[in-house]
Order: C-alpha cells, then sequence, then structure tokens
C-alpha cells in the first residue's frame, strides 16, 4: 500500500521525536486520522473534549516536558478553536505545532462549508511559520520547517493540510529546479555572552552592595547556578510566576513571587535594592522593579528582543541563563553576609509568619488562603503544581512554599482562564509517576475545567501514579475580576456580571467515577487534603470559600485606595464584609 500524505505526517513527526498528539477529530483530518489508525499506537493521540483543551495541552507538553507540542484539529470551526491555547503558547515562549484540515483545494475561495482563511486566521499567532500544503513534494519540508522554527524560536508554528492532500500518495520532491530538500536533525545551540560583555556585567554586579536578582522561567534549568550566584553577591531573589519552581521557597533569601500577586519581601527587595540581576524573565510590571535611576542593571536572556525591555539595563547578555551564569561565576567577587542580605532573611521570616496568621483568620465558611497553606506542609516531594488564572494564581504565588525537585505553572504572558485542568492533564502524560495538583477558580472551572474532568476520567487508569487532585475555589464569584472592579475602576461589584451559578463540583466528579471531597468548614481542609493524597484516583475538592477575602497587594497605591473606597462608597453589595476583612488583614 502507498504511503499517503497523513501517513509521511506522522512518520516525520516521530523523527522529530514526537509520541504524542492532542487533538479532536473532524472531516477535516479525516486523511489525517486515518493514518493514525494506521500507525497502531506508534503516536499517542489524546482525545481531549475540546480543541481549546488540546493547545493548552500541547502548551503544558512543552512546559513540563521539555519537547515540542502537537496539537491537531479540524478545518473550520476546529481550527479557529485551538487560537486560545496556542496564544497562551506563544506568550510563554513554548514550542508548538498546530496541524489544522481544511477544504479540498478545488472548494477554496467558493465560500465553501466551513472554508476560513486559515493561513490569515493564524498569521498572528503562527508568525514565525504558517503555511499551507498544496502538493505532496511540499509537506516534507514544511513539517521540518515548522518543527525547526517553533523548536529553535520557542514559538507557535501552524501548518493548514486541506483534506484531499492528506488522502494523495506521498512523494519526495523531485531533483529539479523549483523543489526544496530538508533534512530534520536540529540541535539547540549552547548561547555565551563574549568574555567582554561578562566582564562588564560582573564589574556592575561586584559594584553593589544591595543586590536583587529576578528570576523567570528562563531560569528553570539553572537553579543550582542561581542559588551560587546569589549566596556569591549575597543577594535577594525573586521570582516571576513562571519561575516559580527555578528556585525552593525554603532559602532564607527567596522572597517569593514578585508583582500584584507577589510578597512584602519582593516588593520591599526591589525597592531598596542598588542593582538589579534579572535572569530569564519578561516580567511586565515595571512598577514593582526598582525606579528608574535608582539600581543598575544588569539582564540575561535567551531572546535579544527581551533585553532592556522592562528596565533600562546597563549590561544586556544574550545568552543560555545556565551557560551564562556558569560563565559569569568566576568573575564574581565573593562577599559574607551584610546587613544587605540579613535584612532580606529578615524580611521572608516576618512574611511567612504574617502569611501563617492571615490564612487562619476566621471567614465564612472558609478563609481561601487557608486551602493553599494547609496544601502547602503536605505537598509530595515531586509534586507538579498547576494553577489557574484569578484569585487561585494569588495564593499559588504566596502560600506554598515549593520544594526542589517540584515543578510549577499558570499560564504567564496570556493569564488566560481554563489553563489549569488542560495543564496538569498533560503533566500527568508527562510524568505519570508523580503527583499532579491543581488550584482553579470556580469561574474557570466553569469555563473549561468540568470538560476537562471527561478526559481525565477517560485516561486516569493508565498512569502509574492515579492522583491528580483539584482544589476548586468555589465562592460564586468571579472573584479577581470583581476586586479589579474595586481597586482599578472604582466601581462596585456588578453582580449580573460577577456572580456564577452554584455548582457541586465534588458530585460532578462522582458522577463520572473520580473522587469528590467538599469541605465548607475550616477544620475539614487538612483532612480533606490527606484523602485526596491518599485516593486511589484523580480527586475534586470543592472548597466553599469567602469571597470577601482580599489578595492583599504588597504595596497598595493611593489611587488603588481611593479607587477601592470609591467603590465601598458608592454602593457595593458586601461592603460591610469587605471592610471588617480587609481591616482584619491588615491588622495582622
Amino acid at each position: 500500500m502507498a504511503q499517503t500524505v497523513g501517513d509521511f505526517i506522522f512518520s516525520r513527526m516521530r523523527e522529530w521525536g514526537v509520541k504524542r498528539v492532542f487533538g479532536y477529530p473532524g472531516d477535516g483530518i479525516n486523511g489525517i486520522v486515518s493514518a493514525l489508525g494506521r500507525l497502531k499506537g506508534e503516536v499517542e493521540f489524546i482525545q481531549v473534549r475540546h480543541e481549546e483543551e488540546a493547545a493548552f495541552m500541547a502548551c503544558a507538553h512543552a512546559k513540563f516536558c521539555g519537547e515540542v507540542g502537537v496539537c491537531m484539529a479540524t478545518s473550520g470551526p476546529g481550527a479557529i478553536h485551538l487560537l486560545n491555547g496556542l496564544y497562551d503558547a506563544k506568550m510563554d515562549h513554548q514550542p508548538v505545532v498546530a496541524i489544522v484540515g481544511q477544504q479540498a483545494r478545488t472548494a477554496i475561495g467558493g465560500q465553501y462549508q466551513q472554508e476560513i482563511d486559515l493561513v490569515s486566521l493564524f498569521k498572528d499567532v503562527a508568525s514565525e511559520y504558517v503555511q499551507m500544503a498544496s502538493a505532496p513534494a511540499q509537506v516534507r519540508h514544511l513539517i521540518d520547517r515548522a518543527f525547526r522554527i517553533a523548536k529553535g524560536e520557542r514559538t507557535v508554528t501552524a501548518l493548514v493540510i486541506p483534506n484531499d492532500v492528506q488522502e494523495m500518495d506521498y512523494e519526495d520532491p523531485p531533483h529539479q529546479h523549483g523543489t526544496v530538500h530538508t533534512g530534520f536533525d536540529f540541535r539547540i545551540p549552547r548561547t555565551v555572552p563574549t568574555e567582554d560583555d561578562l566582564k562588564r556585567a560582573a564589574d556592575v554586579l561586584n559594584a553593589g552592595e544591595k543586590v536583587a536578582i529576578l528570576i523567570g522561567a528562563g531560569a528553570l534549568h539553572a537553579e543550582e547556578e542561581v542559588e551560587m550566584v546569589a549566596n556569591a553577591l549575597r543577594a535577594g531573589v525573586a521570582k516571576a510566576l513562571l519561575g516559580r519552581a527555578a528556585l525552593p521557597d525554603d532559602l532564607p533569601y527567596v522572597t517569593g513571587a514578585i508583582g500584584l500577586l507577589g510578597t512584602r519581601p519582593s516588593w520591599e527587595l526591589m525597592r531598596d535594592c542598588d542593582t538589579l540581576l534579572m535572569i530569564g524573565s519578561g516580567f511586565p510590571y515595571s512598577e514593582f522593579l526598582p525606579k528608574e535611576g535608582n539600581a543598575r542593571g544588569v539582564q540575561i536572556d535567551i531572546d535579544p528582543k527581551m533585553l532592556s525591555l522592562r528596565y533600562p539595563m546597563e549590561v544586556s547578555l544574550v545568552g543560555d541563563a545556565k551557560e551564562t551564569l556558569r560563565a559569569l561565576l568566576p568573575l564574581l567577587k565573593k562577599r559574607s553576609n551584610g546587613a544587605w542580605r540579613d535584612t532580606v532573611e529578615k524580611n521572608v521570616r516576618e512574611w511567612w509568619e504574617l502569611q501563617d496568621e492571615r490564612a487562619h483568620l476566621e471567614a465564612e465558611p472558609i478563609n481561601p488562603e487557608l486551602i493553599a497553606w494547609e496544601l502547602s506542609r503536605r505537598l509530595p516531594d515531586d509534586a507538579i503544581l498547576t494553577a489557574d488564572s484569578g484569585t487561585s494564581a494569588a495564593w499559588f504565588a504566596r502560600a506554598l512554599k515549593l520544594r526542589r525537585g517540584m515543578m510549577a505553572s499558570i499560564s504567564g504572558g496570556l493569564a488566560t482562564m481554563g489553563c489549569a485542568v488542560p495543564y496538569l492533564t498533560a503533566a500527568k502524560f508527562c510524568h505519570p509517576d508523580r503527583v499532579g495538583i491543581g488550584l482553579v477558580g470556580d469561574g474557570a472551572m466553569q469555563m473549561l475545567g468540568i470538560n476537562g474532568l471527561i478526559t481525565i476520567a477517560k485516561y486516569w487508569k493508565q498512569w502509574s501514579d492515579p492522583r491528580l487532585i483539584l482544589a476548586v475555589f468555589n465562592n460564586r464569584d468571579l472573584n479577581m475580576v470583581t476586586w479589579e472592579l474595586r481597586a482599578l475602576g472604582g466601581t462596585p461589584k456588578v453582580e449580573a456580571t460577577q456572580d456564577l451559578p452554584d455548582f457541586n463540583y465534588a458530585q460532578y466528579a462522582q458522577a463520572i467515577g473520580l473522587y469528590g471531597l467538599r469541605v465548607d468548614k475550616p477544620e475539614e481542609v487538612g483532612p480533606a487534603w490527606d484523602a485526596a493524597l491518599e485516593a486511589d484516583r484523580p480527586c475534586v475538592i470543592d472548597c466553599v470559600v469567602d469571597p470577601k477575602f482580599l489578595a492583599l497587594p504588597p504595596h497598595v497605591t493611593f489611587e488603588q485606595a481611593k479607587n477601592f473606597f470609591a467603590a465601598m462608597k458608592a454602593g457595593d453589595p458586601e461592603a460591610a464584609g469587605i471592610l471588617r476583612e480587609t481591616y482584619r488583614q491588615m491588622a495582622v
């Protein structure tokens, strides 16, 4: 039997190391689906409930496996559904290849059913490479270039394959003018700055007396090197959310997350430092970095487009974080502890004491921070954690003490809702022997998470460790947006837009064969985590929490305070309870 284009697509992807594809079928990719059936399991197809979930899972596969993620969808509506997850991958610099179907070439341009100009549709999200196949001899170089560019540029690429092309006999490009002949070998190069630039960076860092380090996702594989540099400079280390697992939180000089969802010690670190070393981070909020002119700056990033973008750096180094820090270390003058490091460590100790007090404040019925706080002391050594966008991200950022060897991620640049459940599911395919734990708001759970539970129910029995735990912060409110209305817009809560229907997530989990627990008393939180961690299957903990608890920013601006009290004065329906809870949190 002749090899079809669909057959060749999978054989070539296997040459690129692809073992797993996330997607949903449709007649626009019938030729590719048929080829998958002939492979008899050589490439695993993970059938999702919605194409958006497939793209999120491909992004998470790249994050947690360190490989190119692949998602697949049919033409028209299926392809459109991929976009949100693909933008998540693009904005977090993850290599993902999307393969989508299209109507037959003879129909294109005829306003045919489900005919969408997919090349134009994907032109932004796959700006580095999006192409449509028009002949079998073209497909080899399309596959090779899509994967090489996705991997080399750490970005999204897309291929549009018309359904008639998928079913044609594959042929290699002939040896003649007007053809392209590609290969599949590619390795990420070792990128290190010049010796002269390393010396300039060392001079700046050695001159600093109060050094602050900010690390992001680019530092995830440079833990040992970051630790050695921090100790040589006696620096404090703050973490962007995508770098949450880059350094353990039990190190006394790690100040935790930075930004609106960050910690007070990170705010103080940036406010008071005289030198900033930024490593592998595109953290966007300049107001949480040192005031321009107050600190000298050095930045390390593999992407030159990201250099000197958030803060005017004196020295900008293009390079891999691990290799660059290794080359920089011998040039740094090691110093002993001084007042700066002592102050940083004191601030960190006081912060964890404050978080303990805040987590145990009484609430109606449960303080949401208590959910994450009780989890923190129970985290298995090899846990993989995800969190959705919203207030669940705040508790992920502040209340969890991550230890060495753990993995964690959220949607960083896009900060989209709906990512945590598919992220965690993909992580379990990457690491089926590790415990997965996700923190999810009820808004995100209703948006995509409930459907994602069906995917989990379909596949969990094939994981060597079946434990996947989702804690749902059930406050019947789109809580982060509600607080943004109050603090940023000076507007009271608009109940018609903010209130969510009540839903029993635990009962739903049980109905599809998973384990479900519903907790509505503080004393039930710890035992619920214990039960979930001892369960023989995935578990949903439905946590009924108080929507009035504010994730207080590390520094409240005058404008935020003015807007907040304006919202209360304008007749916020929860004003009395909010003012009481805010006062109690600020009083500890």
